[in-house]
Parts: structure tokens; sequence; C-alpha cells
């Protein structure tokens, strides 16, 4: 890795990278950042995927993994391969509804939210490296633009569109 990007403070932001528009640049930088925090929460025996769900889990605790799938994208089965993967991790539980005996609640264990509050200080950690070239306001103007832009293109808010994507190998799999 070459070191961290310092602006020439007498010659103002740099020039446009040739070879490349902002939509270009945005497919660099996002399979680069889900790259390098796939290897950062690796560390930690996770996948990005497996964070997304648990971080959806303890948003909503005692969601069926019906609305899950709902919320994602995707059919019932995929959810359930990946819920199967935290499950044997002891990272979720599954609790039958007592409303409808045919669902599963589903909740972190103990064990769960101990490993997400792991991962916020993980997600921070890769912001911050991520981000090293911009002040706090530059940060801040590109998430509202970033925002807009997400918003615009129909995409549902800290969900991640890989979820639709996995590659059959990949599933359930630790």
């Amino acid at each position: 890795m070459s070191s961290a990007w310092q602006p020439d403070q007498d010659s103002g932001p740099p020039a446009p990278r040739p070879g490349g528009g902002a939509a270009f640049l945005l497919a660099q930088i996002g399979a680069h950042a889900a790259a390098r925090f796939a290897e950062r929460v690796a560390e930690l025996g996770l996948t990005p995927p497996d964070i997304g769900l648990l971080r959806m889990i303890a948003g909503k605790p005692g969601r069926s993994q019906r609305s899950l799938a709902t919320d994602l994208g995707v059919v019932p089965s995929r959810v359930v391969a990946l819920i199967d993967n935290l499950d044997r991790k002891g990272l979720v539980e599954r609790r039958r509804s007592t409303e409808d005996r045919r669902n599963h609640e589903l909740y972190l264990s103990d064990e769960g939210r101990r490993v997400l509050g792991g991962v916020g200080k993980v997600a921070a950690e890769h912001e911050d490296a991520l981000l090293a070239a911009l002040d706090e306001g530059d940060r801040a103007r590109l998430a509202r633009l970033l925002d807009t832009i997400a918003r615009q293109q129909g995409l549902t808010s800290g969900v991640h569109p890989g979820y639709r994507h996995l590659p059959p190998g990949r599933r359930g799999r630790a």
C-alpha cells in the first residue's frame, strides 16, 4: 500500500484523473472500500453480509426471517442459509413466534451484541482510513451527496445490494 495522499497546499485540489468519470471513481472506490472492509472484519471471523444481518436484527429485535428477506429483497431460503451461519457462530437466536408458531423471531445473542459492538470500532477505523484525505466538512458533504444519489437511485438505506448476488459457494459459509 502507498502512503496516504497529502494535498498540495499551494496548488489546491488535484485535477480530475484521466480515464474515469464520477461513476467509474465511485465503482473503483466502492470496490476498494468493500475489499478493505472485508479484510478488516475477517479478523473478527465475520463477513460483510454477516455484519449487515447482525445490524438489521439489532435494529429490529424479534423480526421474522421473512421480514428480513423482504427488506433484503431476497427469497426467504437465502436468509435461512445466512442466519444458519450466524446461529452456528452463536451470534443470533431463533425463537418460535408466539403469534405464529410457523415463524421464527430473530434476536442477537449476548455474544452477537458483543461482536457487533466490536464491529463498530472496526467500521469507524475503516471509514477514517478510507476518508483520510478529507477534512470533516468534506466528509459531511460527501456523505450528503452520496445519500442524495442513493435515494435518487432507489437504494434501500442500510441494505447492501450484494445480498442478492452472493455466489452459491458463499451462502451460509463461515
